[in-house]
């Protein structure tokens, strides 16, 4: 009976085992996550700050005791909608504008489709967390520029 008992145990850790490995070599996305409890909607679903696109950081910067830079801001609301905003300083001169729009997933959840004034956009998604979204926009001169945004 002990034998038996031992038998079923070893049973279930390595089942439990191979559906870890074979849960864990299944990414999606080049750059990972390998495995996560949350859907890719909810992933995406909140408010995100692009921190850089390709080697430029985005931000405010204070130089000389003058502030100057700009930030983009993202809010993807789980019925598809999205709204950008794009914020401009420069020294005491500020402007905030917004687009609104769509968002949705590509039939394989490898893309993100933007649509904003009836402009649609097609991203493929390197990374999807619930703190980082890189998205490759595959229409730069230099292929593989990522836009790395970042939950607020």
């Amino acid at each position: 009976m002990k034998n038996m008992k031992k038998l079923k145990n070893l049973t279930y850790v390595t089942l439990a085992g191979a559906t870890a490995v074979g849960v864990s070599s299944c990414g999606k996305y080049e750059d990972g996550p390998n495995f996560s409890l949350r859907s890719k909607k909810a992933r995406v679903v909140g408010d995100w700050n692009v921190k850089s696109i390709g080697s430029q950081v985005l931000g405010v910067q204070d130089i000389g005791g003058v502030q100057y830079g700009y930030t983009i801001n993202m809010e993807f609301d789980k019925n598809g909608s999205v709204i950008q905003t794009f914020n401009y300083t420069y020294g005491s001169y500020s402007e905030a504008y917004s687009y609104a729009g769509d968002w949705d997933f590509s039939s394989n959840k490898e893309y993100l489709i933007l649509t904003m004034d009836g402009y649609s956009d097609t991203l493929e998604i390197k990374r999807l967390t619930n703190k980082e979204m890189w998205l490759d926009d595959d229409y730069t001169e230099v292929d593989g520029e990522i836009v790395k945004l970042e939950a607020l």
